[in-house]
């Protein structure tokens, strides 16, 4: 049987040396993928003059699976954000960010396990109507909430919830205010969850849920929201668990997945070997999960997580004193 071809984005930097490190874990895993690398954000615009190489873009159509580290985009110089234009291009309208308490991390709560699925192409991150008046004193940007968009991101989310063995969705909005667009989309879902009585329905507005979760995320268990809600709520969601360092994302369409490091690409500490590369490795592991490969997801998950709670090598986000190569080396011992 022919090996899995995964292709990798290692980003702009500390994206290579975490990549290196979740490549690495892979390997030692047993996962045999082959890797195609391809350079994205503003290593690929010094190497190629453009953000989005079209040799990028024929990988990632080809092999269906990318792994991903952070990108850069040049900021106020009238670049589209390069995600953005990901996710469109390849129709990935969802965003699975999930957040998993780890023992041994500096974050305030424990038991913490959310999922947040966020609807990843419309909304305010459309891109349309964005204008601002010749004077420079009024701007405006339009909204786009379909029903077919709010329909698939919410059955996306009951299944996922049916197939993790969750008992709530909450069902984030602010229709009390946007009657058109998070009215339509609060409808929508609403319809969505009645085909599904084995799971509890919840219905929570956006700013009581930054609230509640806040106060008592225990009571969260799957969060399915609008493109700019998900974007804030999955950020609040890391902070729980000691923050983006320790969450992964996955951007997930019909017909292809892109699996990345959530936080930005730290160029103040990259060539370094400061970074922690547990997101990119959890994406990793969402990424096995996704390939029907949980056996090798759990056994990276355990591997990681003992590192983390013997505080062995750990780096100084966590607690320790320890760099990118420590911490992967920990992390390959135990497998």
């Amino acid at each position: 049987m022919s090996k899995r071809t995964i292709t990798v984005i290692p980003g702009d930097g500390i994206g290579p040396s975490i990549i290196d490190s979740a490549l690495k874990i892979l390997d030692k895993a047993g996962c045999d993928f082959e890797y195609e690398f391809a350079d994205a954000g503003l290593t690929a615009l010094e190497k190629h003059g453009e953000l989005l190489p079209q040799r990028t873009l024929d990988l990632i159509e080809k092999n269906r699976i990318t792994l991903k580290g952070p990108l850069t985009t040049p900021v106020g110089e009238g670049f589209t954000s390069i995600n953005v234009s990901l996710r469109k291009k390849f129709s990935l309208y969802a965003n699975v960010r999930p957040v998993l308490s780890f023992k041994g991390t500096q974050a305030r709560y424990e038991n913490i396990d959310i999922i947040t699925v966020r609807e990843n192409t419309e909304g305010m991150y459309s891109g349309l109507g964005q204008k601002v008046s010749d004077d420079g004193t009024t701007a405006e940007a339009t909204s786009i909430v379909t029903r077919q968009g709010a329909e698939q991101i919410a059955t996306f989310a009951y299944e996922l919830a049916r197939k993790e063995g969750r008992k709530k969705v909450t069902i984030v909005h602010k229709a009390n205010i946007m009657k058109s667009t998070s009215g339509l989309f609060l409808k929508t879902a609403r319809e969505v969850g009645e085909r599904y009585p084995d799971i509890q329905t919840e219905e929570m507005i956006v700013d009581a849920t930054c609230m509640k979760l806040v106060m008592n995320p225990e009571n969260f268990d799957v969060i399915v929201t609008t493109n700019l809600f998900g974007d804030i709520l999955s950020d609040l969601c890391a902070g729980l668990v000691g923050g983006l360092g320790m969450a992964p994302g996955a951007n997930i369409g019909k017909d292809a997945a892109i699996f990345e490091a959530v936080h930005g690409s730290a160029p103040d500490i990259a060539g370094k070997n400061l970074a922690n590369p547990t997101s990119v490795i959890l994406a990793s592991i969402q990424m096995l999960e996704y390939l029907g490969m949980a056996d090798k997801a759990a056994k990276i998950r355990e591997a990681v997580s003992a590192v983390i709670e013997e505080g062995d090598r750990t780096t100084r986000d966590l607690g320790g004193t320890h760099g990118t190569t420590d911490f992967t080396e920990s992390v390959l011992e135990r497998l």
